[in-house]
């Protein structure tokens, strides 16, 4: 078993000097085999620099986006890259490289993905868990919108909907490519809206989540926020709209095509696309 640790990287020459050591440190600790992949999307600084310096290092493979596209397509280019090179028992492990997710939890994300679990979250609101560094406003902001993401959207065994520091199965990752394609992650542009749709795409597989109790450590943040919070939030109500409308919204399309594909594969897939543009057509007098 091989495990896989992507990190979105824009500007972070300063953490990844910070992080790499504790991965190296963890997965010493641990004894299993692994990958780091980084996407480096259109970083200015020496992050690029710092990478090549450090491959003779560690096992690193590097995506290089020449501009920056965000976090959406940096992480659909992560999980396509890991899914076409790992085993389906293989582990992805999607963190930040923000030096705020400590590699400590990689123990207990590997345990629980072992008791036979799809997605495995680090969760701030189990017990045991928190943030260390944010201020009350953000905490409230972050509280609030995982409230309306729970409301919305009710994964079973999800608290934190809005952490990215996550395990999944190398399976569920190669199949969710397989049935969504491109659509895996859909709403790219939409700030950081992409950590979001993955587990709402892999609850409309049927996959099985838990959660691990983590801490948040704002207070180590040596880089500049990315996220633009109007963005993002825009990107959690289209998604809404998206997931309940109730003429082919996301819940009833994408959770029949999963289902095409569990039942008769991928070419069960194409069919299902077809028969469902050809429903749209017809409904549009096309």
């Amino acid at each position: 078993m091989i495990i896989w640790i992507i990190l979105p990287a824009f500007n972070e020459e300063v953490s990844l000097s910070r992080l790499f050591p504790k991965i190296e440190d963890t997965f010493k600790k641990m004894g299993y085999a692994y990958r780091v992949v980084v996407v480096n999307d259109g970083s200015t600084d020496q992050t690029f620099g710092f990478l090549e310096r450090y491959r003779n290092r560690f096992p690193i493979d590097i995506i290089t986006h020449p501009i920056n596209r965000g976090l959406g397509e940096t992480e659909r280019d992560g999980f396509e890259y890991a899914a076409s090179r790992c085993a389906d028992d293989d582990i992805i492990i999607r963190m930040d490289c923000d030096d705020t997710h400590e590699p400590e939890y990689f123990y207990s994300l590997i345990e629980k993905m072992l008791a036979d679990y799809d997605v495995v979250i680090t969760s701030r609101f189990q017990p045991g868990g928190g943030q260390i560094g944010v201020d009350k406003k953000r905490a409230f902001i972050s509280y609030s919108a995982n409230l309306f993401m729970k409301l919305v959207f009710n994964i079973k065994g999800v608290k934190d909907y809005s952490c990215g520091y996550r395990a999944y199965r190398g399976k569920v990752i190669k199949d969710a490519i397989k049935i969504f394609g491109n659509g895996f992650i859909q709403l790219r542009g939409l700030g950081f809206t992409s950590t979001l749709e993955t587990i709402v795409k892999l609850k409309l597989m049927g996959c099985g989540f838990s959660e691990i109790p983590f801490v948040l450590r704002y207070d180590q943040k040596a880089s500049c926020s990315k996220m633009i919070s109007s963005i993002t939030t825009l990107g959690y109500i289209v998604m809404a709209i998206l997931y309940h409308w109730p003429f082919g919204g996301w819940k009833a399309y994408y959770k029949g095509l999963a289902k095409s594909y569990q039942r008769d594969g991928q070419a069960a897939v194409a069919e299902y696309r077809n028969r469902a543009k050809s429903m749209i057509c017809r409904i549009g007098g096309g």
